[in-house]
């Protein structure tokens, strides 16, 4: 088709190879690598943490590890570059909160920033009463996640679902509880330290707390204080990040990143020779005398002054190490 002048217009869009294919996009941004502990505030998404934070460092490519509800804060670890390929096993990784709940009131989201639904009168509590009903809260438990997660139903996020009043019926599901202790309790508040498996949700906690007790609950503060080996001690804040942005430019926030073996530090470490790590990049299964006999593990070079990070690999049944994911180069 021609245009009014009788030209042909000119093609749209970005210029082509020949054959018709379009030339590969060029990422956009720094080729960071590493990870950084963020200390999320308040009132912000992860994703809108995540993008803050990607744009601070000028970086092509980055992920978070797991989200945080707008009203939590605290460790949300941040991959940039290689170390998104290992942000799977901080996902998976144990975590850690402090939370406090508010008996008496239950919201539609079970957190603050839900509309009440529910009000009834909070029993008398005592430490004894209160131990008791959290001894339903340890160790293997099975729990419905809320409406509120960010878990999908035929491809919709349930969040999502709820907003628009429409409620679907969820599998409970196994979580582990290590430790449900109990820091204090005054009025209708209650403060809890939680240390748990992934895939737990603490609003699911309070909710079913609050039950158990009689009266309802919510989640009125939330705070997460670790994720697998990383430590809230050890997280930076946006204010921290930008400031030394502004003073230092890119040398100074490049200098806050964890190496890419911090986010498997949880995993034992295993030593390779050159030899045995040259198979290993083929793909191939090594036997490594002296390594773990199952489990996932830190596979490392053996070099001078310091061994460098390789991947991860996986024990097999025969006692070889397979890998599992790999440093691209090494």
């Amino acid at each position: 088709m021609s245009g009014a002048d009788g030209a042909v217009p000119a093609r749209k869009g970005p210029p082509r190879h020949r054959g018709g294919r379009r030339k590969p996009r060029q990422p956009r941004g720094r080729d960071v690598t590493g990870i950084l502990l963020l200390d999320k505030p308040a009132g912000m998404t992860s994703n809108g943490a995540l993008q803050a934070t990607k744009r601070i460092f000028g970086a092509a490519k980055a992920g978070h590890t797991g989200a945080l509800d707008p009203l939590a804060t605290g460790v949300l670890p941040l991959c940039f570059g290689e170390a998104t390929k290992f942000s799977q096993y901080l996902l998976d990784s144990n975590k850690r909160y402090w939370t406090e709940i508010r008996l008496g009131v239950r919201t539609e989201s079970g957190d603050a920033d839900g509309e009440p639904i529910d009000t009834r009168p909070v029993p008398p509590l005592t430490e004894a009463l209160l131990e008791e009903a959290l001894e339903a809260f340890r160790g293997e438990i099975l729990q419905v996640p809320s409406m509120y997660s960010a878990l999908k139903h035929q491809g919709q996020p349930l969040y999502k679902l709820a907003r628009q009043g429409i409620t679907v019926e969820r599998e409970a599901r196994p979580v582990t509880i290590f430790e449900n202790r109990l820091l204090g309790f005054e009025g209708d508040r209650i403060t809890l330290d939680i240390a748990c498996s992934k895939g737990t949700y603490v609003r699911s906690i309070a909710e079913d707390l609050g039950e158990a007790l009689g009266c309802g609950a919510h989640v009125t503060a939330l705070r997460r204080t670790a994720v697998g080996p990383f430590s809230i001690e050890d997280a930076i804040t946006p204010g921290q990040l930008e400031t030394a942005r502004e003073e230092g430019g890119f040398e100074a926030v490049d200098a806050l990143l964890l190496p890419l073996a911090a986010g498997v530090g949880h995993f034992p470490e295993v030593l390779l020779p050159e030899a045995t790590a040259y198979y290993l990049g083929k793909g191939q299964p090594v036997q490594v005398p002296g390594a773990p006999r199952e489990g996932w593990v830190r596979l490392m070079l053996k070099e001078n002054p310091e061994p460098t990070f390789l991947g991860v690999g996986e024990v097999i049944d025969d006692g070889r190490i397979a890998p599992r994911r790999l440093v691209v180069g090494k």
